[in-house]
């Protein structure tokens, strides 16, 4: 049987949720997903990381980042999950690896884009719970609309 993304070589750069599950759901429908752990990270048994390949590199220092350049020359996508600036900060920004892969998809996993107000801040549900005020409808619970509206907010 014939997986509708066999053949896509993905390059997933391991870190919190987001990334990871992106990149299960690429493998998942048979993309070949090659996971970039950190060189210090020990055996991990995380259910994200499943139907990957992985590989340790440590992005500081100039043969971990060569070795990921290399690996971004013959992929299709790269999953990056870092806030912005840490990826140009280590010289594997979308400028250095579209310059040596026009075709490459540089797929960023930040919580609130690369600009604006909230770019440096972490986007964990916690953050989007608060900005969105679903954090103060829920300490109106105690009044019989504010625990209405918590009940269908958590519904949605």
């Amino acid at each position: 049987m014939t997986t509708p993304l066999a053949g896509l070589k993905v390059i997933e750069i391991a870190g919190l949720a987001p990334a990871p599950f992106a990149g299960k759901i690429l493998a998942d429908f048979g993309a070949d997903v090659i996971r970039v752990d950190r060189s210090t990270a020990v055996m991990n048994l995380d259910v994200l990381a499943a139907n990957k390949r992985s590989i340790a590199l440590n992005l500081k220092c100039p043969q971990g980042i060569e070795t990921l350049i290399r690996l971004c020359e013959k992929a299709d996508v790269v999953i990056e999950p870092f806030r912005p600036g840490v990826m140009e900060r280590l010289g594997l920004g979308p400028d250095v690896l579209l310059k040596r892969n026009p075709r490459l998809v540089y797929a960023r996993m930040t919580g609130f884009g690369q600009q604006g107000h909230y770019a440096k801040m972490a986007g964990h549900d916690i953050n989007y719970l608060a900005i969105s005020g679903v954090l103060n409808v829920r300490m109106l619970c105690h009044t019989r609309v504010g625990s209405v509206a918590f009940s269908l907010l958590c519904s949605l």
